[in-house]
């Protein structure tokens, strides 16, 4: 087998230019849809709890970004429906500007990076960086952004990515894999939400989430402790159902490394609950174990969260081999994310997926008011900054650079690209509302 060299692998990248040129990337049409997006949704429900699809579609209804961010299955299939490079990397595969977030690292750190891997899948490397354009366009109008400033905003972003992919294709490789990137703390939005990873302690989350037993209400500091329960958002899980999740975490600790099966076996499991996250995962199965380690304070929550084949996997060659979809989520992780969780893992539940990850230890993430003004520019080159480092550990940062070469044209592309999609959106979000107020499609069937 012929071992290519960077050289070769550059021309390789710009040779895929007349697969599909750079400025072909603006292109959006709708009638390229072959299935219209309210039966993608109705696909994408199937299996989850019924009396939770009515809150899915309350929360995409909220907004036009709360539509977007629940319309992943929608965005899979139109990406799919157009040209594409073929230059692959391990797509995050949700990529959009509040699936970018703090968390701690291994060492204590605290770190910024892409922090949701629902959809992972390897695929072509321009996907990620489309759906972020139109996240930043969707998001970037909503906290009361021109259109203008929101183009400016995809153009810095798809140039800054375009730029660190250049300085990533001669680097050794070692040193992509343990690059950081700097003055990240100097962003508005960043600085933010660092702030508030911060707070994010298990102790913070031992308040936040639990109470005394009630036998213990009066009872002094260290007393036993459970979740308090917030239905539908929060509800406590006790008989052969909580039994049934503890027995699962005996798997989950064989997928760790023996040296954190060791520091897992430390902690005893206290009390299970059933939590409502997100948008796009309202519906599935998504449990919180609390559990202590070294006394009362040392709490640990883990999330256990089931995971659903990827949106693209209809659309991928590469994603039709029998898998765990815990496991696919776990190594698409691990190989875009820098100090990624060491307690991630997986595990099965009456025959579903699940991954299993620390639940809200130094976690946060943007909000959409932090993104008005400058905030919205500064945001989008970092989003352009981790979403090329993640693809040059997964993908090949010649090939990608060879492709992009100088990157204005394909920046230019991106911002129309990003208009006409956010545009389509507010159609789709328009959409969805009206079949809600005719009781029909999707949303009747949700009921």
């Amino acid at each position: 087998m012929h071992w290519a060299t960077p050289e070769e692998r550059h021309n390789l990248g710009q040779a895929r230019r007349k697969q599909m040129a750079r400025q072909q990337h603006s292109d959006f049409n709708v009638k390229n849809r072959l299935t219209p997006p309210l039966v993608l949704l109705k696909r994408s429900v199937q299996g989850r709890v019924p009396a939770l699809v009515k809150l899915k579609y309350e929360r995409m209804m909220a907004s036009p970004f709360g539509y977007f961010r629940g319309a992943v299955p929608v965005m899979a299939a139109d990406l799919a429906a157009q040209p594409n490079t073929g230059l692959m990397v391990q797509l995050c595969g949700d990529a959009h500007v509040r699936n970018l977030g703090a968390y701690a690292a291994e060492d204590g750190r605290l770190i910024f990076d892409i922090n949701d891997f629902d959809e992972t899948l390897r695929g072509p490397f321009e996907w990620d960086l489309k759906r972020m354009a139109a996240s930043l366009v969707v998001a970037g109008r909503e906290s009361g952004n021109k259109d203008g400033a929101c183009s400016r905003a995809v153009e810095r972003c798809i140039t800054s990515y375009c730029e660190q992919m250049r300085r990533y294709a001669p680097m050794p490789v070692l040193e992509v894999v343990r690059d950081q990137i700097s003055r990240i703390e100097a962003i508005a939005p960043v600085h933010a939400a660092l702030l508030k990873a911060v707070r994010a302690t298990p102790m913070h989350t031992l308040e936040q989430l639990t109470e005394p037993v009630p036998s213990a209400e009066a009872a002094k500091p260290g007393t036993p402790r459970r979740f308090r329960e917030s239905k539908p958002l929060l509800t406590r899980i006790t008989g052969s159902r909580a039994t049934e999740i503890l027995a699962s975490l005996a798997g989950y600790a064989k997928t760790l490394e023996p040296q954190r099966q060791h520091f897992f076996a430390q902690y005893r499991p206290l009390d299970v609950a059933f939590k409502v996250v997100g948008t796009g995962s309202v519906g599935l199965r998504d449990y919180c174990v609390y559990l202590e380690g070294n006394g009362p304070g040392d709490p640990l929550f883990l999330q256990v969260k089931e995971e659903a084949a990827s949106a693209y996997a209809p659309y991928l060659t590469d994603a039709h081999t029998a898998r765990h979809q815990g496991q696919r989520v776990l190594e698409g992780q691990r190989l875009i994310q820098t100090g990624t969780d060491i307690l991630l893992g997986y595990t099965t539940i009456a025959g579903r997926d699940y991954l299993v990850r620390r639940l809200n230890d130094h976690k946060a993430s943007i909000e959409i008011e932090d993104l008005r003004g400058d905030g919205l520019v500064e945001y989008a080159m970092l989003c352009g900054e981790l979403l090329a480092r993640g693809h040059a550990r997964s993908g090949d940062a010649q090939q990608i650079a060879g492709y992009l070469g100088a990157g204005e044209g394909f920046a230019e592309a991106l911002a129309e690209f990003g208009r006409r999609y956010a545009d389509q959106t507010d159609r789709d979000w328009a959409e969805l509302k009206q079949a809600k107020a005719n009781k029909t499609g999707v949303v009747a069937k949700a009921k």
